[in-house]
């Protein structure tokens, strides 16, 4: 491959004829220079030079003009360049060490070859220089396009070292394998099982970052499943791995949850790649294990797993440091819905229990479907055709009743600021009782969806209720 024709971009030329003017080197490194070979296309682009990384972004800033924004991060001695939608980051080439209760390494000048040593993988570790006399020409130390070839991740140095030095490597490679298709090399895969323990002095928010990403990935159970033999996962998603296993009990036994959750996590991927909604999948049989239990009669049961599941959600995302927002309960209102749509699609239910639904799924009702659906993994494929049709039937229904009334949006129409001025009550558990029987009545069919029919119901049931108007 002729590299110099995959550095088109005039920014490429400039920065190594500043780099000339300056009388020092610079080089394509990272990332950037794996997705060529690879054939991705990427905005973000890391230089480094032999010297000062931030002298050099200030000179490509100043020569770039007003279309470049410069920001110094002077703690870290790197500093970026935005330019008409690229970020440019910019480092000067070092030597690092490690203290064993701390991920921030002490950092030191250094030579490109200490720079390129100091990487996680060689697929990441190899460089092109920029300057005039060797524009285009590849630096690749450690074999790093061999291993492209291969698809093989492997570490430059020692992988214990590069795992110990900064264990978020571990999950860097996992997510690499599950982002790109790559395998881990053997030996560098063993690494990561015995430097397992290291991650707990990783910050909740890295750990977050990688797992996202995984989740994002075409097939996000590569990653789990790497994650789990690597033994990671127990250490920061204990609530899955209690999933494993295959309990039996008078010669009946259930499916294991873990396989299982993995299975409806790629087919919710398949469908979305909305990331929430694959965290409801991951989490949606969490509450499994602690519902658990065999009855002589119906087998293994894990009745309201789907409640508890919605309320572990919370605490799972608290201790993850994970964001406490209405993506937290987006992902618990579909852990707690994820069974409704075939309940009522198989029990042959009323519109009213269809527009339960509907409401009580708001506007993910769409996504409640999707999660429905992928939890199908029977390995009977009759029964899965027949569930599957029967939630086909379920969407008809769904569309021709939100026609009518638009139930993904809908309001309750009294307020229960106006029960309590009317009736002279405050702060009473009898106002919600109010409005449900409202609700029920108008979901029904009892009561027109509309304000003065469903305040005329309230007027006649409040006696009921033991409730009189103030002014009587």
């Amino acid at each position: 491959m002729n590299l110099k024709d995959k550095l088109i971009h005039p920014v490429f030329r400039t920065i190594g004829e500043i780099a000339d003017e300056m009388e020092r080197e610079v080089y394509v490194v990272g990332g950037y220079v794996r997705d060529i070979f690879l054939g991705r296309e990427s905005g973000d682009i890391d230089f480094v030079t032999v010297g000062s990384g931030i002298e050099l972004a200030q000179a490509v800033a100043s020569r770039l003009g007003k279309g470049a924004h410069l920001s110094v991060f002077a703690t870290y001695g790197t500093a970026q360049v935005k330019y008409h939608g690229l970020e440019l980051e910019f480092v000067g080439a070092r030597k690092e060490s490690y203290n064993v209760d701390s991920r921030n390494p002490k950092v030191e000048d250094g030579s490109l070859d200490d720079d390129l040593s100091r990487r996680d993988f060689t697929v990441n570790a190899m460089a092109v220089c920029l300057n005039a006399g060797r524009f285009g020409e590849l630096v690749d130390m450690f074999g790093g396009q061999e291993d492209l070839d291969a698809r093989s991740l492997r570490t430059p140095l020692d992988p214990d070292i590069t795992f110990s030095d900064d264990p978020l490597r571990m999950m860097r490679a996992i997510r690499f394998a599950s982002q790109l298709g790559f395998r881990i090399h053997q030996p560098t895969f063993e690494a990561i099982r015995r430097n397992a323990p290291r991650m707990e002095i990783i910050t909740r928010e890295r750990i977050n970052d990688e797992l996202g990403k995984i989740m994002r990935s075409v097939k996000p159970s590569v990653g789990f499943l790497l994650l789990d033999m690597a033994g990671i996962l127990p250490l920061i998603l204990p609530e899955i791995c209690a999933l494993k296993g295959v309990e039996t009990k008078e010669g009946r036994g259930h499916k294991d949850n873990f396989r299982h959750t993995l299975q409806v996590l790629d087919n919710v991927a398949e469908k979305s790649d909305n990331e929430w909604l694959r965290w409801a999948a991951l989490f949606h049989d969490v509450a499994k294990p602690a519902t658990k239990r065999y009855d002589k009669t119906l087998g293994w049961t894990f009745h309201n797993h789907n409640f508890i599941g919605e309320k572990m959600v919370p605490r799972v995302f608290r201790r993850m440091k994970m964001p406490l927002n209405e993506k937290m309960k987006y992902v618990a209102k579909l852990v707690g819905l994820h069974m409704r749509p075939q309940s009522v699609a198989e029990a042959g239910v009323s519109d009213s229990g269809v527009r339960r639904m509907i409401t009580d799924a708001g506007e993910d009702i769409e996504d409640l479907m999707i999660l429905a659906e992928a939890d199908i993994t029977s390995k009977n494929p009759a029964k899965v055709r027949r569930i599957l049709s029967s939630f086909s039937d379920l969407r008809d229904r769904i569309d021709k009743i939100n026609e009518a009334d638009n139930w993904r949006t809908w309001h309750n129409p009294v307020n229960g600021n106006e029960i309590m001025d009317y009736f002279g009550i405050s702060g009473s558990p009898v106002i919600s009782d109010l409005k449900n029987a409202v609700k029920e009545a108008i979901f029904d069919g009892r009561v027109p969806n509309e304000h003065d029919a469903a305040w005329e119901y309230v007027l006649a049931i409040a006696p009921s209720f033991g409730l009189t108007p103030k002014d009587s």
